[in-house]
């Protein structure tokens, strides 16, 4: 089903007919979708085109005086649900309202704006005058909600308020949509009301959708942003309210201002909005329904006669448990009267439940062709509504709220989980609908218990969780987690506080601190296989896995994981892929024997060449950890091997197989820039198992290991995350290894260049001399191919250029990309040469250049701030750009940030706050330090293709705190201070 301007399909039923459909909401227009509107009417004479009627001038002149006056009270509503709650993800996007009281300063918009959980916002009048706006009141379950703004603050033109008059909604009624389109313009659109009894549209499973009420029907083609628009008759009143629309038809959805009007009076009155349910959905269906599931006929006489106009009775569909109906109300009753009332509409029974909470109330249904009467209590809407949050471990969890559990009958409790993330990412693709059941062997039944149980988890600890999805109630899950409480330390609890408009927070406890680990057996398994030498190769192979709560140098904050080789079991040394390990900022873990888990630190990360060491400390392990045999003998082409590796499900294979191809490549760079592996020789074997391994090793018949099987990071396509699978000889881990093993820390020089490989045949025709060609040829045994110059890093002295032919480095003659690798000491060794002596072919001319090596620095420090996280630019940025504006680099923002709603993008530059240059961190932070909480500062930024702009964004400290966060350079820890803040809730 395809998308329709930007925004996201709903299934849908249709009508009382169940006539299908599809609906979509149109409010969601978020900051970086455009939309040309050319499908919106922008003026009267076109409205009149498009419904395809003629009026004469009186009515048009008519309808051009009303619209004058209504645009004066409509207004574009900017905003962000800056956290996610109950099934509303956290967005930032545009929509419409109108001013329903002028004096105290009321906005009427659409609930799936104004939303169940926290809500910043602006509104922008018709003259451009912009003003805060705060949420008042969200109704539980019908999609309307008010916003406060301040009267005074509008100076330059006199707010009008539209009235609110249901009475005037009638079929045939000519009306105008009047609303923003994606804030860029206001839209007038035109159309006819056909229908006045329409079931509440469906907007899919696991979101907010209406229900119990009528909705109105008409075409008016209303598109993204629209929502919260006024729905007017000629005379200017405001007769419905623009909720939604279809995808497949020009059919536009209206919500009845009914009830709206009877919340805004107690709004006005300083009244609670009470509400009544007793947890019954309700559906309208004609009279002919009604009869096939056992309607007698003096009783649709009787309603007929009543209610001449309707064509149907309410007919009971989902009744929830442990609810006020249970056992009393059935699936398919149709409902007669309410305390003697005869009922044919939603509005007579939210009327009537409204001013019951708390009374019994006497209801008449029809079951099977009999009267049934019971009695209800009603209860309080608002008391299963959620109106808190919980953030612990990276995740966020709710009450199960009404909305959520009527999509199955299910009692209305539970521990929801509104975002799948951190210690809780149970799913990759799934974030909401999980219920958590029992955490650490203890039962959750209420947010209460789950906190308590919270409370007493000390941080680093694996728990078990036991949890399902509302989609599935019969398919319980049970999984480890692992508790972040250092990464992630928040423990807060959030309260709606409707005075404010902010969500109050209390911060519930401090992490209980790591518990000491206690050495742990573990017993490996040889391969399955008469060689005995390549058998116990499974002892040296562990699996190594990470855990990244942050998103850093480009790459998404995600666990991932693979297998590693252990290349000195007595000190703890493990070499694994970079993909697994990309940066510092992480916590890290090995795994022995699929039996016993501990932690690791991170020792060395290559820069270009795909790997890391990790250590373990040996001490926690009880286990036949050895360490393998090595061989710095280079592979060639046409050797005999044998393969061992982990497939995706971690099983340990083993295959015969052959080198077939040793090639001098780079990874692809990615189109957003983040780590890859450059400049390296690359293994590729014969054998089908390897496409199923992710990691591995490659070994000699007598087990002695060649060559490290991983997986490389690609570039991005079509979403996709491309990855590659290649060997890597141990030869090019030389010195590393080395090093590692006489108890000192490697320290790489690089001549940092992309470089690549050529014919002989290019490099004849670059120029290259035939005394070159013909050395190269005597010299290469296994391929003929000269070096060039792909691209040179911004950080390097401009000596080298793109398209360089390297013939010799220290009168070396290059061959492959090892000669180019640069060169590994030891931390403490300053004896190491900082120039290398290039011979290249440039422009016909051989030139001799002194090129200087430089060592790559790792991320160490990064500064949230606005919901964006900025850092230095990391090496695969300075690798792909030839100026650096700045070092002050955006690599992540949220989506619900006010970097989102404001305008920095990842991948952007911070040149100047309030003017002032931020050419690095230390300067930033210094900076906004001094700019107040819910303010503007200008912004000048470049983008990656080096444009600059300029913005201004106002902070919100209370969402969106400001943090310093550095790797102490001693201790390898990872220290955060807090450099903007509000308080807290005492």
């Amino acid at each position: 089903m395809a998308e329709l301007n930007g925004k996201r399909p709903f299934q849908e039923v249709v009508d009382i007919s169940d006539e299908e459909t599809t609906a979509k909401r149109p409010y969601l227009d978020e900051t970086d979708t455009s939309s040309s509107g050319d499908d919106l009417v922008e003026d009267y004479s076109e409205a009149e085109n498009i419904v395809g009627h003629a009026v004469d001038s009186s009515s048009y002149a008519k309808w051009q005086n009303t619209i004058s006056k209504v645009v004066s009270s409509v207004v574009s509503i900017h905003f962000s649900q800056v956290a996610p709650f109950d099934c509303d993800p956290a967005l930032v996007s545009e929509a419409t309202g109108f001013v329903v009281d002028s004096d105290i300063g009321i906005i009427l918009t659409n609930r799936h704006v104004v939303g169940a959980g926290p809500f910043v916002g602006y509104a922008v009048f018709d003259n451009h005058e912009e003003c805060d706006v705060k949420p008042i009141y969200r109704d539980p379950v019908h999609d309307f909600g008010f916003l406060k703004f301040d009267p005074k603050s509008i100076k330059y033109m006199n707010v009008q308020a539209l009235e609110i008059r249901p009475s005037l909604a009638k079929v045939g009624s000519e009306i105008r949509v009047i609303g923003n389109d994606a804030g860029e313009k206001l839209s007038i659109l035109a159309g006819f009301i056909s229908r006045l009894d329409r079931n509440a549209p469906d907007y899919g499973e696991l979101t907010y959708n209406d229900f119990n009420t009528e909705y109105i029907q008409a075409a008016a083609s209303a598109s993204g942003g629209s929502s919260g628009s006024p729905v007017v008759n000629v005379d200017g009143h405001a007769v419905a309210l623009q909720a939604g629309g279809s995808t497949e038809a020009s059919t536009d959805f209206f919500l009845p201002v009914d009830r709206i009007l009877r919340a805004l009076n107690c709004v006005r009155e300083g009244k609670p909005v009470t509400r009544g349910t007793i947890q019954t959905q309700w559906l309208l269906k004609p009279f002919d329904e009604c009869r096939r599931l056992g309607l007698t006929s003096n009783r649709e006489s009787d309603a007929r006669k009543a209610f001449p106009d309707r064509i149907g009775l309410l007919v009971a569909e989902t009744i929830l448990r442990e609810g006020p109906a249970d056992g009393k109300i059935k699936e398919g009753d149709t409902l007669i009267s309410i305390n003697g009332d005869l009922i044919a509409s939603f509005i007579q029974v939210d009327d009537i439940l409204d001013s019951s909470v708390g009374k019994d109330i006497n209801i008449l249904v029809q079951r099977g062709g009999r009267d049934i009467a019971l009695t209800c209590t009603v209860g309080d809407l608002h008391s299963i509504t959620p109106a808190r949050y919980l953030e612990v471990c990276g995740a966020s969890f709710n009450d199960l709220s009404y909305q959520m559990a009527r999509f199955y009958a299910l009692p209305v409790r539970g521990v929801f989980l509104s975002s799948a993330s951190g210690s809780f990412n149970f799913d990759s693709k799934e974030k909401i609908g999980w219920i958590v059941d029992a955490i650490d062997n203890k039962e959750t039944p209420t947010l209460d218990d789950f906190i308590e149980v919270m409370k007493q988890i000390p941080d680093r600890n694996r728990v078990t969780v036991r949890y399902h999805h509302l989609t599935d109630q019969h398919s319980p899950h049970v999984t480890t987690i692992y508790i972040d409480r250092h990464w992630c330390s928040e423990f807060r609890l959030y309260e709606r506080n409707d005075e404010t408009g902010i969500w109050d927070y209390t911060n519930l406890a401090d992490p209980i601190p790591p518990q000491g680990i206690v050495p742990h057996q573990a017993k490996f398994i040889d391969l399955p296989i008469e060689n005995k030498a390549l058998s116990t190769l499974a002892r040296s192979l562990v699996m190594v896995s990470s855990v990244s709560p942050i998103p850093l140098d480009s790459l998404s904050a995600e666990p991932r994981k693979s297998s590693g080789l252990v290349i000195d079991a007595k000190k703890g040394y493990v070499v694994v892929s970079r993909r697994t390990i990309p940066h510092y900022c992480l916590d890290v873990f090995v795994t022995f024997a699929d039996s016993v888990i501990i932690p690791a630190s991170i020792v060395f990360l290559h820069p270009t060449q795909n790997y890391a060491v990790i250590k373990y400390d040996p001490a926690l392990i009880e286990a036949d950890v050895v360490t393998p045999k090595f061989s710095f003998t280079r592979l060639e082409r046409g050797d005999k091997a044998q393969f061992i590796g982990y497939t995706h499900n971690s099983r340990l294979v083993s295959s015969d197989t052959k080198v077939t191809d040793i090639s001098s490549l780079s990874i692809p760079s990615n189109l957003i820039p983040r780590y890859r592996a450059t400049n390296l020789e690359a293994i590729g074997i014969d054998c089908n198992v390897s496409t199923r391994c992710n990691s591995g090793i490659i070994a000699d018949e007598d087990g002695t290991v060649r060559a490290l099987w991983l997986s490389f990071l690609g570039e991005i396509q079509d979403g996709k995350e491309k990855v590659y699978l290649m060997g890597l000889d141990l030869t090019d881990m030389r010195e590393a290894i080395l090093i590692l093993k006489a108890g000192q820390t490697p320290k790489v020089n690089i001549v940092d260049a992309g470089f690549g490989s050529i014919t002989p045949l290019k490099a004849r025709i670059r120029g290259v001399p035939e005394e070159w060609i013909k050395r190269m040829e005597d010299e290469s045994e296994d391929r003929f191919q000269f070096m060039t110059v792909t691209r040179v890093s911004f950080a390097v002295e401009k000596t080298l250029a793109p398209g360089d032919v390297i013939l010799s480095v220290n009168d070396k003659l290059v061959k492959e990309m090892r000669d180019l690798d640069g060169i590994i000491t030891t931390e403490d060794d300053a004896s190491a040469p900082q120039t290398l002596a290039f011979k290249v072919m440039r422009g016909g001319k051989i030139l001799n250049l002194s090129v200087k090596t430089r060592q790559i620095t790792e991320t160490d420090h990064l500064v949230v701030f606005a919901g964006c996280i900025l850092q230095a630019p990391h090496h695969a940025v300075l690798q792909a750009m030839l100026q650096i504006p700045s070092r002050v680099y955006c690599t992540f923002r949220g989506q619900s940030s006010p970097a989102t709603q404001y305008g920095i993008s990842s991948t952007n530059f911070i040149t100047h706050i309030n003017e002032i240059e931020t050419p690095d961190l230390d300067t930033f932070s210094s900076v906004i330090k001094q700019i107040p909480d819910n303010t503007y500062c200008k912004i000048r930024l470049v983008t990656f293709d080096n444009v600059p702009f300029a913005i201004s964004l106002k902070t919100n400290y209370h969402y969106f705190p400001t943090a310093d966060l550095k790797k102490d350079p001693v201790s390898g820890k990872w220290i955060e201070s807090e450099l903007t803040k509000t308080e807290a809730k005492a």
